[in-house]
């Protein structure tokens, strides 16, 4: 028979061993490290300002909480939660369609009537994409449109916004609003070429455009480069007789250590823009068009010609989280409330993605009460996620069986996307897949990071407070302290 006192010894060894076998399952913190602290300290942020959560995979509890629990507005981090959620309840090779109709006779290449182009959110119907659809119209035959191009939007029902409503800077073209049918996100791009050999900045639009003028008044400096995006100024003058014809004066000073850089713009409305591209194109692979480009719905009796479909959404996502694309980002988030039957599901509404996202979220047991989604991109002032929360949704897509096209979107610790330059000269470099946010008064890291024992971690770090634009070096610390954990 053992003894009480056998008993007591085994149970002791026990808990000794648990405790060294498994550090983290019982060893939550609320304790910033101190080369974080000291960080914080000298960043202006006080500690009541911060969210954050540590938990390595696999561990029972997580590894350090700091006001965990409260909501906060996570800027672009947000953009995990849709795209996860979009990978999941659509499926990494779910496609969106842009469907082309004809309305009249079609015979032998000439129509005699309107071509239709209805679209249903491809989120990254760019330049070169929207190519490829005139392509493949012209490879079924179709050459000579006697009538006119319709632009069928009808596919969305949302409300309404100004795009100045944000931030009062309606042209950039993060603010661009969603469309069913959005060609390179109505984007206007301006290439900045500095030319020494005659003192001068030359700039270029892409695409070409007959509504748009350049004017440039930049002085070409021999400098460091700097922050040129504040040196450069561009002002948009509007033409009195039509509100889509723009001059664009580009002024402020510009160094030959630049090299070529690019500011993107969103000026004209999708009529205007599509009619400059379609035309261009169009003509540039031998098709005639001589009509008007307008906006309506697709007729009754008109037949469907051809499907152009985008890139699969696991290529999509990359984009989003990669690059912080905004639009994207919510034409994906429309895209959850109509799911993979769209077409029979069609209008798209906010109001069907939001209860799409909650069924979501309450058939995986996840209880985000404080959870306040706007857009599903970020670019708002209301959205809210605590950092636990935004935690538990990153170890729960660890599981998941999309947990590879999802953690393969994220930017790399200085190799890619937003992350290209950050962590370059520290122990993260390339261990580390993190989605950025920042706003004013916000700034946001979320994502896994790999410790030099092989072990992943889940990190969450918010801030929402007037200094959070000093709070970089912070988080970037607290990403090293991950990586460099004894145990």
């Amino acid at each position: 028979m053992i003894s009480y006192w056998c008993w007591k010894d085994c149970w002791y060894v026990f808990l000794i061993l648990f405790f060294y076998c498994f550090p983290t399952a019982l060893s939550a913190t609320n304790e910033l490290p101190s080369s974080v602290k000291q960080k914080l300290l000298r960043s202006g942020v006080p500690q009541h300002a911060i969210g954050v959560y540590v938990q390595e995979i696999g561990a029972v509890k997580p590894t350090l909480t700091i006001n965990a629990d409260q909501a906060m507005n996570p800027a672009s981090v947000m953009k995990l939660l849709t795209t996860y959620a979009g990978l999941e309840l659509l499926g990494p090779a779910y496609t969106w369609p842009t469907r082309i109709f004809t309305h009249g006779k079609l015979s032998q290449g000439i129509l005699q009537g309107d071509l239709v182009i209805k679209g249903y959110g491809d989120p990254r119907l760019d330049l070169g994409h929207f190519w490829s659809l005139i392509y493949q119209l012209r490879q079924a035959g179709l050459q000579n449109i006697q009538g006119n191009l319709i632009l069928d939007r009808t596919h969305y029902e949302i409300p309404h916004h100004d795009p100045g409503d944000f931030d009062g800077k309606p042209y950039r073209s993060y603010n661009a609003l969603p469309e069913a049918l959005m060609v390179n996100y109505r984007a206007t791009t301006l290439h900045f070429f500095p030319q020494s050999e005659n003192n001068t900045v030359r700039v270029v639009l892409d695409p070409e455009s007959s509504s748009l003028r350049i004017q440039s008044h930049l002085q070409l400096t021999q400098g460091s480069c700097g922050d040129w995006r504040n040196a450069v100024t561009t002002d948009i003058l509007p033409d009195e007789a039509n509100k889509n014809h723009f001059t664009i004066i580009a002024g402020g000073k510009f160094s030959t250590q630049c090299g070529k850089q690019s500011v993107m713009l969103s000026l004209q409305d999708s009529v205007t823009y599509i009619q400059d591209v379609f035309k261009r194109l169009w003509a540039e692979q031998g098709g005639k068009f001589s009509g008007y480009v307008v906006e309506a719905s697709t007729p009754h009796g008109a037949i469907l010609l051809d499907t152009y479909s985008s890139l699969p959404l696991a290529e999509i996502v990359r984009g989003i989280n990669k690059y912080s694309n905004n639009i994207a980002a919510r034409q994906l988030y429309l895209a959850l409330g109509t799911g993979k039957d769209m077409l029979n599901n069609s209008p798209a509404t906010l109001e069907k993605s939001h209860l799409a996202m909650q069924n979501w979220l309450h058939d995986k047991r996840l209880n985000f009460p404080e959870l306040v989604v706007e857009n599903g991109s970020g670019l708002s002032r209301k959205e809210r996620i605590s950092a636990r929360h935004m935690g538990k949704i990153l170890t729960t897509a660890y599981q998941s069986p999309v947990m590879s096209e999802f953690m393969s979107s994220l930017p790399i610790a200085a190799t890619d996307g937003t992350l290209k330059n950050r962590f370059a000269d520290t122990a993260a470099k390339g261990r580390a897949h993190l989605k950025t946010g920042a706003l004013d008064n916000v700034r946001a890291l979320a994502g896994y990071v790999l410790d030099r024992m092989g072990r992943r971690h889940v990190i969450v770090f918010f801030v929402n407070h007037s200094h959070a634009e000093k709070s970089r070096s912070v988080m970037d610390a607290l990403v090293q302290w991950i990586v460099e954990r004894p145990q």
